[in-house]
């Protein structure tokens, strides 16, 4: 990360007079001046550490990239054994409870004719 400094807008000679306008020593409000310039400098410094340079996005993208190529392999490790283990089951139960076939019939009934029923002998015709 680069050092440089940037200089950051502040009017040193506009700040000593408003002290001096106000009262204050020459002397002293030169010294405000000068101390409140070293602390709005010290703050920027600050503020420019936290910002990140081109390298450190460049070395953030590669970190990135090795990182989402690890996930994709251990996704695809993962669907692989998750698909085996589930051919695995459906195997499974087919050995151990064979599907019922689709044209399904049930076993042939033995088909009988109705037994003749019995002749009555006839009836003799009514009288009146």
């Amino acid at each position: 990360m680069s050092t440089a400094t940037f200089a950051i807008p502040f009017d040193t000679l506009a700040f000593v007079k408003k002290l001096e306008t106000a009262g204050v020593p020459s002397a002293q409000a030169e010294a405000q001046a000068e101390a409140l310039s070293g602390v709005l400098q010290k703050v920027e410094e600050y503020r420019l550490q936290e910002l990140a340079t081109k390298g450190d996005v460049e070395l953030a993208k590669e970190i990135l990239r090795k990182e989402i190529e690890t996930a994709k392999v251990d996704i695809i490790k993962w669907v692989v054994t998750t698909g085996i283990v589930i051919l695995g089951g459906v195997a499974a139960l087919i050995r151990f409870v064979p599907p019922v076939p689709a044209y399904y019939q049930p076993p042939a009934q033995e088909l009988r004719q109705p037994a003749p029923s019995p002749t009555l002998p006839a009836l003799p015709a009514p009288t009146h």
